[in-house]
């Protein structure tokens, strides 16, 4: 299995450092932590939270809207760069018949947790106030989910590859249903223009245009000149464009970047998620993606510091709707679903994985910490409803000692690399 450890154990202890230090900020002293988390660094800014004064929009910039809405978008890009080369590399991991049964068995990962949150919530008598949720549970924290799989099926197991195509396809689908289901403002599509224009402009001028004039030179001159004067610059200033583009358009400005993200150059294969491999590939687009590890590591710390500061207080009915969505609606959805696209479809499971096996990587799956905790902040408005939901995300973690029970409990046999 690729060696993703060291990684993924740093991102993880940031993003929970940065959990736990807003848990016990947003307990001890509540004001002071909402008074910096709301903090208004500029005033009648371009971008920022918009606001109506005098039959006029005016914006001010925040330090969470910084993290949220600017920082995260790096993370968002990230993520997409993993989906795009998945389903456009010739031997992408999504491509093909070998990546049907997780592409199934991640709709019944979305389908489960959707159906047992709006059962719940209609059962509970809350349906109108949380429905917008639905999507929370529906999210799959890759990072953390791979380090539990590891701790329960050993790194060189086949569930550990169908954990992480399956956590692939769902980070695809969460980018969706956040750009379609919710807007950060009032729809204005037209914008939108603005982001394909400088999507396809930095494709033609920086990556087309020198290949085309590089044709029959085995120097390659114009795309070495491009590479060693411009660098990602061209990529970021398209990358800037964009992001305002979805901003004013209403879309959630941290999904901006991703437009740019294809029109990378980019390597003829992947490796996989978060491959130590890559780190020796020479392509724009991956040396782009490990450059922004570092960054991204204390983007999410700071992420964890301003959303996951709950006071416990507001644990309610939203709380457990997030969770039973995801403890219970995860291995159920992921378990039909992969059975049937395995069974009665005949698609199969990866050789050396079993059907109880599909169990376990339901409860694995169960962990949405941070896309949950994101998708939380953005389904509802700051408040008691909102403060509930993260909190369910939170507890989500319940999920890892489930694994390691389910584990225990199907038998698994751990595989080492």
């Amino acid at each position: 299995m690729y060696r993703v450890w060291n990684y993924v154990t740093n991102y993880s202890l940031l993003l929970i450092a940065g959990a736990l230090t807003a848990l016990v900020w947003a307990n001890i002293d509540p004001t002071g932590y909402h008074h910096f988390v709301d903090y208004e660094i500029v005033d009648n800014f371009f971008i920022g939270h918009p606001h109506e004064e005098g039959g006029h929009v005016t914006r001010v910039l925040t330090l969470h809207f910084l993290v949220n809405d600017v920082l995260m978008a790096f993370f968002f890009a990230i993520a997409a760069k993993e989906v795009w080369e998945a389903i456009i590399l010739e031997n992408g991991a999504l491509r093909g018949r070998k990546a049907m049964t997780p592409l199934i068995a991640t709709a019944g990962g979305m389908c489960g947790p959707i159906v047992v949150y709006l059962g719940l919530a209609a059962i509970l008598g809350v349906y109108e106030s949380v429905s917008r949720g639905w999507a929370i549970p529906t999210a799959t924290d890759i990072a953390f989910s791979y380090l539990v799989g590891r701790m329960v099926f050993g790194a060189g197991h086949p569930a550990i590859r169908f954990l992480l195509l399956l956590a692939i396809a769902d980070d695809a689908a969460g980018l969706i249903i956040l750009a379609i289901f919710y807007p950060s403002g009032e729809l204005a599509p037209q914008w939108l223009l603005l982001s394909l224009g400088a999507a396809v402009a930095v494709f033609f001028l920086a990556n087309w245009l020198p290949r085309r004039l590089d044709r029959g030179n085995q120097l390659r001159s114009c795309s070495t000149w491009i590479r060693q004067k411009t660098s990602f610059w061209p990529y970021l200033i398209a990358g800037c464009i964009s992001w305002y583009g979805f901003q004013e358009a209403g879309i959630h400005p941290a999904l901006g970047l991703l437009p740019i993200v294809p029109t990378i150059p980019h390597a003829d294969r992947a490796f996989g998620i978060f491959a130590e491999a890559e780190r020796y590939l020479t392509d724009l687009l991956n040396t782009i993606e490990h450059f922004l590890k570092h960054p991204v590591e204390v983007v999410l710390f700071l992420f964890g510091l301003l959303n996951a500061g709950v006071e416990f207080s507001a644990i309610s009915e939203p709380t457990w709707l997030v969770l039973f969505g995801l403890i219970i609606g995860k291995p159920v959805g992921i378990f039909l679903f992969g059975w049937f696209a395995a069974y009665p479809l005949r698609l199969g499971l990866p050789q050396g994985m079993r059907p109880a096996d599909l169990i376990v990587v339901g409860f694995v799956a169960a962990i949405g910490f941070t896309v949950a905790l994101f998708v939380a902040s953005v389904a509802f408005p700051g408040g008691a409803v909102q403060d509930a939901a993260k909190m369910g995300a939170v507890f989500s973690f319940a999920a890892a000692v489930l694994s390691l029970i389910a584990g225990k409990v199907m038998r698994v046999a751990k595989v080492a690399d």
